[in-house]
């Protein structure tokens, strides 16, 4: 079933985000979080594609109603991110998504791209009691800092060998911290460059790569959430 725009209450705030069930109408629950372009149709289309796999997804947005196709203004915007506002913002998303009838079993998963995939760690680090998993594709924000240590939860990453914004080598450190300092997580590197899941770039989109990191998240959320 297509998604839908909502409002709803975070931490004594008004937000929203576009939530989408599963035709069930049950299922786990799982923050699907934006790219530096905003709530845009991209990151609803990847919530519906999650509800029609079984999840109650829902991606907040965290720049309140502003988007852009401008390179130059996603960067403002993201570099204008309050990272711990948003921190709470995401853990209130998951507070509501834990309140809905739909959201069964009571588990929470934590995905995001890009910036995303940095404050779906970041959340998962911060609030380990709210999520149950985090997936990080390609995650990057320098305002964003994480302790592996922290990372308690199990973690999956997808990152892209030819990928500028966050270094093969950076990505596999992150990895290996993670599981020396106790964790769970597990890395995947594909020839591809930075945002390749994104088929609505066609100068970076990786079909192959989307699909089979597609398959991989799927089989780890319905591990991890079920």
């Amino acid at each position: 079933m297509p998604g839908e725009l909502i409002e709803y209450k975070a931490n004594g705030e008004r937000a929203r985000g576009w939530l989408s069930r599963p035709v069930s109408g049950k299922g786990p629950g799982l923050l699907v979080i934006q790219e530096w372009w905003g709530l845009v149709d991209h990151i609803k289309d990847v919530a519906d594609r999650f509800a029609a796999e079984g999840f109650v997804a829902l991606a907040p947005d965290l720049y309140h109603g502003e988007t852009t196709r401008s390179p130059d203004e996603a960067g403002k915007l993201y570099m204008a991110l309050n990272i711990a506002h948003a921190g709470t913002e995401l853990r209130g998303a998951a507070t509501h998504l834990l309140s809905l009838p739909a959201v069964s079993p009571k588990k929470i998963g934590a995905l995001g791209f890009c910036m995303g995939g940095q404050l779906a760690l970041y959340a998962a680090m911060q609030f380990p009691a709210d999520f149950a998993c985090a997936v990080d594709f390609y995650g990057v924000h320098p305002k964003c800092a994480l302790d592996p240590a922290r990372l308690k939860v199990p973690v999956q990453g997808h990152f892209a060998t030819r990928d500028t914004s966050v270094p093969e080598p950076r990505a596999r450190a992150l990895i290996d911290d993670i599981n020396a300092a106790g964790g769970a997580a597990e890395g995947f590197y594909y020839d591809a460059v930075h945002a390749f899941f994104n088929d609505t770039r066609p100068q970076v989109y990786s079909k192959a790569d989307a699909a089979l990191a597609w398959t991989r998240t799927l089989a780890f959320l319905r591990t991890h959430l079920a």
